[in-house]
């Protein structure tokens, strides 16, 4: 008899990770949570949204890690691979105005390790216990022949809700507003394979000059930071933020544009902010121009803010690590963000 197990797939495996994880999935639950782990599907109470919302729109979004699954691998910790999911979900449904309800996540693997999937759950559940939101369910797959040994990927999905009347869509952007960067952590999950390439030659344990004590592994693996809290912060400080992008993949030059009304320009002034090191490095090991970097890598920059300019210092203020970073112009014509020097 050939059993699954033969064929690569081992069913008691997974329901031990499965098993294991439990707790820390539970802990992400509230009243709201009908049905959680273990269920056919989650179920959550809508109750309380529609009671505080006019017009409640939910938001979604679906997004993965990339190949910092690789460099996790390769270093041997994937502790923050959930973090960095969760993370990245909050930060995009975020630039509509909206507020997490809950998170569904999905790993798959060659051949699942209990301790590895139970590492990135229990990251993925911290990242929902700070942010308020319920680990409301996910799956777990074993897939040999489809991914090759000691390879592993995670995504998932966030759901949101935000009044219709508080949508951001970035029509509110005019001449004359400002841009706020909150600053990123490092690369965050983006630019990866450019990463690996040129980083792996020289060791994920090295620790160069520039990274000041850190190995080049921990660098690319410093968590993507969430805004959620800031942003929160500046709305109870009643600053009207007029757009928000979160830079990811396509960096400054395909992230910002998508929130722009088609009769403005950004300006962004170099050196108004901190780039952190790991670029530094990864710029100069790859000899990549100054519009690549800033296509592939976020260059320290997590999440663009447009204000008015009149609310600048009470943004700056209200958000210890915020940057003035740029400003918004009248400009028919391409294209759509630039660098300048003053």
């Amino acid at each position: 008899m050939t059993t699954y197990k033969d064929a690569g797939v081992d069913i008691a495996t997974k329901m031990d990770a499965i098993q294991q994880m439990g707790a820390a999935v539970k802990a992400t639950h509230t009243p709201a949570v009908l049905a959680g782990l273990g269920a056919f599907g989650g179920c959550f109470d809508l109750a309380q949204v529609n009671a505080s919302h006019a017009q409640p729109v939910l938001v979604a979004s679906t997004d993965g890690v990339g190949t910092k699954t690789a460099v996790a691998a390769a270093v041997g910790d994937v502790r923050t691979i959930g973090a960095d999911l969760v993370n990245h979900c909050i930060n995009d449904i975020l630039c509509q105005g909206a507020t997490p309800l809950f998170f569904l996540d999905y790993i798959a693997a060659s051949k699942l390790e209990p301790a590895m999937v139970v590492a990135a759950v229990e990251g993925l559940a911290a990242a929902c216990r700070d942010a308020g939101i319920a680990l409301l369910g996910g799956e777990t797959a074993e897939m040999p022949g489809v991914y090759h040994d000691g390879a592993f990927d995670v995504a998932g999905t966030i759901v949101g809700v935000v009044d219709r009347a508080h949508m951001l869509d970035g029509s509110a952007i005019k001449p004359g507003d400002v841009a706020i960067a909150l600053p990123s952590t490092g690369l965050h999950t983006n630019g990866y394979s450019l990463a690996r390439k040129v980083c792996a030659p020289l060791g994920y344990a090295s620790q160069p000059t520039i990274l000041a004590g850190l190995s080049i592994g921990e660098a690319l693996l410093a968590p993507h930071r969430a805004y959620l809290h800031e942003v929160q912060a500046l709305r109870q400080a009643d600053v009207a933020i007029h757009g928000l992008a979160h830079i990811t993949g396509g960096g400054i030059w395909d992230n910002i544009p998508r929130v722009l009304p088609a009769n403005v320009t950004v300006e962004l002034v170099r050196g108004s902010w901190q780039v952190p090191a790991i670029f530094k490095l990864i710029v100069e090991q790859a000899a990549m121009d100054e519009h690549e970097a800033h296509h592939v890598l976020n260059m320290g920059l997590g999440m663009i803010l447009f204000i008015a300019a009149e609310q600048a210092e009470q943004a700056l203020a209200t958000i210890s690590d915020a940057q003035l970073v740029g400003r918004v112009i009248e400009q028919i014509n391409q294209p759509r963000v630039v660098l300048v020097d003053h």
